[in-house]
């Protein structure tokens, strides 16, 4: 849009202002039109002439160009184009209307084929809204402009939402934090932060997955064809997790000197033990826990965090196996996984067979709902057709995983050993963030300190509980030997065994037959 000023007797107009709108026109106010209008306020009615290339550049809706017509007349400008002639009179009135009609039937008109050309792309599996952090768009030949992964951040992404998928974050707080402290992840704040909403609606997009919906346009999910960050099992455990009772966020004020906080509970009451720091009448600073529940006969009574700390030590130690139950152990568990290795073979055929039979439930859906005319029948068929389609997706996605993972055996084992064989030591030199990873791995819930007696017994997780069982069943067994035993030739013999752990380091040493 430009903006003239013109010289009386002159046959020619000055440009003394330009201005140009990138906002559609369908809206009567707009940013450089605004700007103009203020400009024409400034000068003398009828003093400057605006000038357009086409009425469809002044608005595109009949009723935005009613509207700035006036709105411009009152501001003291006459309007003026080379493609059409403006006047005050109702011939010339009618041809200008009609103009701005075709012109705002040509918006819709673009507007209903872009639409519905991007309809059809998504319905195609493929997105046409702006990239989502983690990707980028990039023009492919057979495919056109696809979803790519923007690395690093969509490294940093898959490994945020996979461990809020399994609980190792714990709240969508915690989650925003891990996000704020990686360099290469994009901010939006000032201040190195990022809001709370990107967060819900990172966890909310399926398309991290490697789907495709829109259910504005009635588009169901599908499979798009761009590469996914996190499977479709993770995304369906992070909507439970986001659905189901809330949790509270990890306090800020957790820091270095209290890493028990949050993970440590008072054995009278079994609430939440809190922490701070006490000055004594010489000015020196003493850390305590103490309990906070008002119900409590604890309640108030402070305790040396020096003296938790020193016990957890010990729990800590006393759960470190002996490395020769550690080799054992990871024996066992290497046959282990190789035994859910051939069970994964099993279970992929397992999937196929139960997508064919979801096929058949479907079909069986679709030939009732033909049939049907009630319309609440026809709406509960549709639900269920659509939930026999979501299930559907979940086990095909499932299939299409890659039977082998993402770290190789004998790195995941490597890394079991040098936990299981020092978690104090990886919990003694590690920063905050590693001393909580520790603490979720050992222990299933928060442990039970009391004051008097000291740590109750912790519940850990299952790895340690299965260690626990293992060394319950060793027992050292007595110098003499067991008790004779009648030999298959008619007499006795006695076997006496070494002080050892029965039965993963015994060694027998036979004394021969007693006639």
């Amino acid at each position: 849009m430009r903006q003239a000023s013109r010289k009386l007797g002159a046959p020619h107009y000055d440009v003394v202002e330009v201005f140009s709108d990138d906002m559609s026109g369908k809206f009567e106010r707009r940013p450089a039109m605004d700007r103009m209008l203020a400009f024409l306020r400034l000068h003398k009615q009828g003093s400057v002439v605006v000038i357009i290339d086409d009425i469809s550049r002044f608005a595109r809706n009949v009723q935005a160009h009613i509207k700035l017509r006036e709105t411009l007349a009152d501001a003291g400008g006459i309007l003026e184009s080379p493609s059409i002639e403006f006047g005050e009179d109702s011939d010339s009135r009618l041809v200008e209307h009609m103009l701005a009609s075709v012109a705002q039937h040509q918006r819709e008109k673009n507007a209903e084929q872009t639409s519905n050309r991007m309809k059809g792309r998504m319905m195609n599996g493929y997105s046409v809204f702006c990239a989502p952090i983690g990707y980028r768009y990039k023009k492919t030949g057979s495919h056109g402009k696809l979803l790519t992964r923007d690395e690093s951040v969509a490294s940093i992404i898959k490994e945020g939402l996979e461990a809020y998928a399994s609980g190792r974050i714990a709240s969508q707080a915690e989650l925003k934090r891990f996000f704020e402290a990686q360099p290469e992840f994009p901010k939006d704040l000032p201040n190195g932060q990022i809001r709370q909403q990107k967060i819900s609606d990172m966890l909310n997009r399926v398309i991290y997955a490697g789907y495709i919906e829109h259910e504005p346009w009635g588009i169901t999910r599908r499979q798009g064809h761009h590469e996914p960050i996190i499977s479709l099992e993770t995304f369906t455990q992070i909507q439970a997790r986001k659905n189901a009772r809330a949790v509270a966020p990890a306090r800020k004020d957790i820091n270095f000197d209290f890493p028990l906080r949050g993970a440590l509970n008072c054995a009278c009451c079994d609430e939440p033990m809190t922490s701070c720091w006490s000055k004594s009448s010489t000015g020196k600073r003493y850390p305590y826990y103490w309990c906070q529940s008002r119900d409590c006969t604890e309640y108030r009574k402070s305790i040396r965090a020096e003296k938790i700390d020193a016990s957890f030590k010990d729990i800590l130690i006393a759960m470190t196996p002996s490395q020769n139950l550690l080799s054992i152990v990871t024996s066992m568990l290497k046959d282990a996984w190789s035994q859910r290795m051939d069970q994964a073979k099993h279970a992929k055929a397992a999937i196929t067979r139960n997508i064919a039979k979801l096929d058949q439930q479907q079909d069986a859906l679709l030939e009732r709902l033909v049939e049907t005319s009630n319309p609440k029948v026809i709406k509960a068929l549709e639900a269920k057709i659509s939930n026999l389609e979501e299930e559907k997706l979940l086990l095909a996605d499932k299939q299409q995983q890659k039977a082998k993972p993402k770290h190789s055996k004998a790195e995941i084992f490597e890394l079991l050993k040098v936990f299981l064989s020092s978690p104090w030591n990886i919990y003694e030199s590690g920063n905050l963030a590693l001393k909580k990873t520790v603490l979720r791995t050992a222990f299933a819930a928060p442990l039970a300190y009391d004051r008097k007696q000291g740590f109750r017994t912790p519940q850990t997780t299952v790895i340690f509980r299965f260690l626990e069982k293992i060394t319950a069943k060793c027992e050292m067994v007595h110098p003499t030997g067991f008790e004779p035993v009648a030999s298959a030739f008619g007499g006795q013999r006695s076997i006496q065994l070494s002080y050892g752990c029965m039965p993963c380091c015994y060694t027998p040493r036979a004394q021969g037959f007693q006639r």
